[in-house]
């Protein structure tokens, strides 16, 4: 694998940085960096890692992620198919609570601003049904220059600080602060396991890939990410599962569960319960539902 830098830098020509980025796959590697990050998936479907929270993402919806909040938009393995010629789209601003904009949120009017940005370590995904609202807002800081950018940014910030029932992404506590070495680290047990999530993993192996006996590594990923490896396995495995059963991509749910690393259907479904709250059967009844 590749080493990178776990700290990414971010370019500082202005006091709002904005991406539009078409490209065939997002960034591929667990990442941060001192800016909050406010992005917009206009095209692509894939799973994001937030701190030690994980859930797939699809084109329309919106995540808030917070200053040094390890992340990665990693993109199905379609993506990665140059034969497929498929491409992502994300519209993405960044800003440096800590920078310049530290005064701004210190005055009276901004207020509710500076409570909404506190609030954002554990990473925020917008409710759908205030999707429109803010690509709307969004689209107005990319079209503007200059002044009016950080004018039109600034009527962002308020709109999303207006906004509730923002879903809390992580449960780990975002005061924890990684090591690039410990970053690098991680970023390879992840992409590792991404890769590998319908093999039989045993715990020597991914141990071997951070470089640590067994034992130390279940110590050092619960302290990390708060959960166990063979319960971040799992989820992994439930959401390509969710993604199958979603696309209609299966014969039986007795094949999703073996195309996801699953020894057997009855296994497959006490895990899906326990992840996601319903049994397969029912969590495909409740999409048809909402689709119908």
């Amino acid at each position: 694998m590749r080493v990178i830098q776990f700290t990414i830098p971010v370019a500082r020509e202005n006091s709002v940085i904005v991406q539009d980025d078409i490209m065939p796959h997002f960034y591929n590697h667990l990442h941060r960096h001192n800016e909050m990050q406010i992005t917009w998936i206009l095209k692509g479907e894939g799973t994001l890692i937030a701190g030690n929270y994980m859930q797939p993402f699809k084109a329309g919806e919106i995540y808030v992620l917070g200053p040094n909040q390890p992340h990665i938009f990693k993109s199905d393995p379609e993506y990665f198919d140059k034969r497929r010629r498929k491409q992502v789209h994300g519209l993405t601003f960044f800003f440096n609570p800590e920078g310049f904009f530290q005064t701004i949120l210190s005055l009276p009017e901004a207020k509710s601003m500076k409570k909404f940005v506190e609030n954002t370590g554990f990473g925020l995904q917008a409710p759908s049904a205030d999707e429109k609202r803010i690509t709307d807002e969004m689209m107005l800081v990319k079209n503007a220059k200059n002044g009016f950018r950080l004018a039109a940014f600034i009527k962002l910030l308020q709109v999303l600080a207006d906004i509730k029932d923002w879903k809390m992404l992580a449960s780990n506590s975002p005061e924890y602060s990684f090591s690039d070495s410990e970053g690098l680290r991680m970023n390879a047990v992840y992409q590792f396991t991404m890769a590998h999530y319908t093999e039989n993993i045993k715990l020597q192996q991914i141990a071997n890939i951070a470089y640590l006996t067994p034992q130390a590594f279940c110590r050092y990923f619960k302290k990390h990410t708060r959960k166990t490896y063979v319960t971040f396995l799992s989820e992994i495995r439930i959401n390509e599962a969710c993604k199958k059963i979603l696309a209609g991509d299966f014969d039986s749910m007795s094949s999703v569960a073996y195309d996801t690393g699953f020894t057997s259907a009855v296994s497959f479904n006490r895990v899906f319960k326990k992840i996601t709250g319903r049994s397969p059967r029912q969590y495909l009844k409740e999409y048809t539902q909402k689709v119908d």
